[in-house]
């Protein structure tokens, strides 16, 4: 952990040019932030990927049933449902959301608990690198060759973005020297370049189908 890191863990404050992780709780660069990150956040993609788990058995069951998130043309989870990109390993992809987030909310549970050794800090970070990588392949998929929108998969794109984001920053903020200083500045702006990704892929959606949305306009 970087000197800063130590001082103001040492004195509890935040430090004027320095993120809020490194308090007490921080724990080898293990914020309290994160942990309060994978629970809610965990929670928030749980939910998306069980529900989108429902509704592709209830499509299965009965491949014309309604599902609560085709709003319109573009915002469509049935028409996303029907790709082969909606089962990339081999079956359907929100199983892996499931587990996933799962276990983020585990750990999140455990780690006010306990104070969890530095290899789980980094597996957060492969494992969220992992899901990042994954759910833009599945965003460029979506926009660009699918043609539709999953309202219940922008769920879980919107938790995994900010997870990746605590998860790396405050894994980063705990290594000492360039790294470390890189780490803290990430964790002190990591709700701007939260809504600066966010934007992105608005700005893509709306460049994309604008045909669409400007016929509601």
């Amino acid at each position: 952990m970087s000197a800063t890191v130590h001082d103001q863990a040492r004195d509890g404050t935040d430090g004027a040019d320095g993120p809020d992780v490194l308090d007490e709780g921080a724990r080898l660069g293990w914020p309290r932030g994160l942990s309060v990150a994978l629970v809610v956040l965990g929670l928030v993609g749980l939910a998306g990927a069980f529900t989108l788990a429902v509704e592709k058995y209830r499509l299965l069951e009965d491949p014309s049933a309604p599902l609560s998130c085709d709003l319109n043309p573009i915002l469509s989870c049935g028409s996303v449902m029907d790709t082969w990109q909606a089962e990339l390993l081999g079956f359907p992809n929100p199983l892996i959301g499931v587990v996933s987030f799962s276990a983020l909310v585990t750990i999140g549970v455990l780690s006010f608990a306990v104070a969890l050794p530095r290899w789980v800090h980094g597996g957060l970070v492969v494992g969220t690198g992992l899901g990042l990588v994954f759910i833009h392949w599945l965003a460029f998929q979506s926009a660009f060759r699918i043609g539709a929108l999953c309202p219940w998969c922008m769920v879980v794109w919107a938790a995994v973005i900010p997870l990746f984001v605590w998860t790396t920053s405050s894994w980063a903020a705990g290594r000492d020297g360039t790294l470390g200083r890189l780490g803290e500045t990430a964790w002190f702006w990591r709700y701007l370049l939260v809504m600066v990704w966010y934007a992105a892929f608005v700005t893509v959606a709306l460049v994309q189908f604008w045909d669409y949305w400007r016929t509601l306009l």
